[in-house]
């Protein structure tokens, strides 16, 4: 009988899922302090009344939609009167797309997909939340996406005002954003920050030790007992701190497994890890560009090409005198957006002055690959 290539015998995962991006774990360790902020955000609903606004912040894989859907879960457990819709920004990026997503998880269908102004089904989420007289809760996951093509107000104000022509509607926002260097406060105006006067909940980057807990945790849960080793573990942790990104380690562990089990062994081997970050290593990068701003993706692009083109170091007055913008940033901004790829880890910032403006600009992936991503990033985005 030839054998069923897709039907495998034997597997190393009790429960491959736990390894998914979007698994929420029943105990959240490490981040207790956020999800008290948010549970405090929700209280008023609880009571009857509107939820509070907050905006969690913190780079790419550091919590923030876990915490928010481990908070949504719960509420979902608990209570009938408050209704939360978690929106993904980075599939959702117009006001139109945020309100049929609210609209669908209320009325239980998508609007029409011809024919259906953004008041109607507006009017539709008011008329719904006003006699049903239930709490809404709108998590914007990756906001700042909104933000970049000026529509995060909108949406927002939108949201928060529903009230004023459905009385006793009541809608609250949580918004995720993992650009460090958008300060809300400042950039939205003051007819929206009158409704949203947010909370701000932080989400400090993951050290090695909570990284280890946290993998740890999913291996326990999503594997049979011997197959990850402590030293493989810390082989893992090693390669996920490069990017700060707990996913990248997630992703590892699932792609080490799994070839694991390619090859019939019965325990991951470092040839296994090995072959998984060659399969893995540019998951931070492609999920890092998507967040980026379209300026800041044009300036990583660009030193890509250049790192392509010149022999040496990359000197980071140099880079902005070929940085190609119409109209031209000026250097304070050229120089707060490289700060923000260091911080991202997508290049190193080497300081060649002690006091002085002038860095050497090392990006840490392959040029080619930045150019192939950024391009796509930016098609995506058209």
């Amino acid at each position: 009988m030839r054998k069923r290539l897709l039907m495998a015998d034997q597997t190393l995962f009790r429960s491959i899922d736990v390894f998914e991006i979007d698994y929420v774990p029943e105990f959240f360790n490490y981040r207790e302090s956020q999800l008290k902020d948010l549970a405090y955000q929700v209280r008023p609903a609880l009571e009857g009344g509107r939820a509070l606004n907050a905006i969690c912040r913190g780079l790419p894989g550091t919590g923030k939609t876990t915490s928010v859907l481990r908070i949504f879960a719960e509420i979902e457990q608990t209570t009938k009167k408050i209704v939360p819709v978690y929106v993904n920004c980075q599939n959702d990026r117009t006001k139109y797309m945020v309100f049929s997503r609210v609209y669908t998880a209320l009325v239980g269908h998508a609007p029409a997909r011809t024919g259906t102004s953004i008041k109607s089904v507006m009017d539709a989420i008011g008329g719904v939340l006003q006699r049903q007289e239930k709490s809404l809760i709108v998590c914007l996951d990756d906001a700042n996406l909104l933000h970049y093509n000026n529509t995060l107000g909108d949406v927002v104000n939108s949201l928060l005002r529903l009230h004023q022509d459905y009385p006793g509607a009541r809608a609250a926002v949580f918004a995720t954003v993992s650009d460090m260097d958008i300060d809300l406060a400042a950039d939205l105006s003051r007819w929206v920050l009158s409704p949203f006067r947010p909370s701000d909940v932080y989400f400090p980057p993951y050290d090695a030790d909570e990284i280890r807990g946290i993998l740890q945790d999913r291996i326990r849960i999503g594997l049979y007992p011997s197959v990850f080793s402590a030293a493989m573990l810390d082989r893992i942790v090693e390669q996920t701190m490069e990017s700060g990104d707990v996913r990248v380690g997630l992703d590892l562990v699932k792609r080490a497994v799994l070839n694991a089990e390619c090859a019939a062994r019965t325990a991951v081997v470092e040839e296994d890890i090995a072959k998984a970050y060659e399969q893995a290593k540019h998951i931070h990068l492609a999920c890092t560009v998507r967040a980026l701003s379209a300026d800041e993706r044009r300036l990583l692009r660009r030193i890509a090409e250049l790192s392509q083109e010149e022999a040496g170091p990359l000197v980071s007055g140099a880079i902005y005198g070929r940085v190609e913008e119409t109209p031209k940033v000026g250097y304070t901004v050229f120089s707060r957006q490289l700060r923000k790829l260091d911080s991202l880890r997508l290049v190193d910032l080497i300081r060649v002055q002690a006091g002085g403006r002038t860095s050497e600009v090392a990006l840490r992936y392959e040029p080619e690959e930045v150019v192939q991503i950024c391009g796509r990033a930016g098609t995506a985005e058209e």
